[in-house]
């Protein structure tokens, strides 16, 4: 089974994410990354330390533009840069979205915890397929937003 994954979902399965990170941590495997909350602003969690990044900023009430705060992504990146020098057996990483995709965000984290040859899994919206697949060279698999088949690919890479 191929270790680079990403959940094919219109909304983030956050709750899944997060449920399939404390089932493996409580098999014992290392599993490290980021997954986003909304409390009540969008923050990335550390799955390991709990450690929470802000990654919107407030641009006042009356603004229309996006909120998303690119240092607060850059400051997240530390645990992804960290669960590389363990190293980790997964790591899991929010989304790839529109910063990924345009090469900024996580994306450096992502492709060097790929070429390390760790297995990754994220979540991205049917929008951003083709720059997934390109992203990826083509060697992510997609799977449901389904807990049963989250176990079925990660059984998977660890026969692999």
């Amino acid at each position: 089974m191929r270790p680079i994954a990403a959940i094919l979902a219109d909304s983030g399965p956050m709750d899944l994410l997060s449920s399939f990170a404390r089932q493996l941590t409580a098999q014992g495997v290392r599993v490290r990354g980021l997954i986003q909350q909304h409390d009540p602003d969008m923050q990335l969690v550390d799955v390991h330390s709990g450690q929470t990044y802000a990654i919107t900023q407030n641009l006042g009430p009356d603004s229309e533009a996006c909120r998303i705060d690119p240092s607060g992504f850059a400051e997240a990146s530390v645990v992804l840069r960290a669960a590389l020098a363990e190293p980790a057996d997964l790591v899991i990483v929010n989304r790839f979205g529109k910063l990924e995709a345009g090469g900024a965000g996580l994306s450096a984290e992502m492709l060097a915890v790929m070429a390390e040859g760790v297995p990754l899994l994220t979540t991205l919206h049917a929008e951003l397929l083709e720059q997934w697949q390109h992203f990826t060279g083509h060697a992510g698999v997609l799977l449901p937003a389904d807990l049963e088949a989250l176990h079925r690919w990660w059984d998977g890479v660890r026969q692999g």
